[in-house]
């Protein structure tokens, strides 16, 4: 599986490396699993929400297709220059993330990265969550919202708030890999799972 998390200048720092952290963990594992860090344009570095620094692996092509794409939210709610809300109102991003799902690539999101979603029209009539936040923008855009930590509609997954991506990428590796990769991974991490899973 090739798996690709979409960073932006303003993403929440935790809603990227913890899927990342636990995706990279099952692939040590043994899952057949490639993750990467890329951007939707050429950058040597994006700064995150918090001021973290990272170099991505590289950009996502228009010609590339992962089986998985996963975004973090990040500034939604505080209306932060740079930030999900800032990429929505931008427009490339969410047509990327349109394009790659009509392609035939499950689409991911924790928190408001959620919000992206919306802006690409896929969560329209679709169960769904984000950061409490912005509950209310995701149902006025047409959205099915599901009060539940992580919600699985098969090529559509979102996740509440922040560390609630931890769960989303533990119930990926669950659902694609078991149950027990998923525990092991959940017990090296000291992470104890919680919340609901809507499917």
């Amino acid at each position: 599986m090739e798996a690709a998390i979409l960073l932006y200048d303003g993403f929440d720092e935790l809603d990227a490396i913890g899927p990342y952290e636990v995706l990279q963990n099952a692939a040590r594992l043994g899952a057949d699993l490639r993750v990467r860090l890329l951007t939707h344009k050429a950058a040597e570095e994006v700064v995150a929400s918090h001021g973290l620094r990272l170099a991505p692996d590289g950009r996502l092509g228009p010609d590339e297709r992962p089986n998985l794409v996963l975004v973090p939210g990040g500034g939604w709610n505080d209306r932060s220059e740079k930030s999900a809300r800032t990429e929505a109102e931008r427009g490339e991003i969410p047509e990327t993330l349109a394009r790659l799902h009509a392609a035939g690539s499950t689409v991911a999101a924790v928190c408001t990265g959620g919000m992206l979603l919306s802006a690409a029209g896929l969560t329209r009539g679709r169960p769904v969550i984000t950061h409490h936040g912005a509950v209310g923008e995701l149902r006025e855009g047409g959205a099915e919202v599901v009060e539940a930590r992580v919600v699985d509609d098969g090529d559509l997954l979102t996740a509440g708030g922040v560390t609630s991506g931890i769960d989303l990428a533990l119930w990926l590796v669950e659902r694609e890999w078991g149950s027990g990769m998923a525990e092991e991974i959940a017990r090296e991490m000291e992470y104890e799972r919680r919340g609901s899973v809507y499917h």
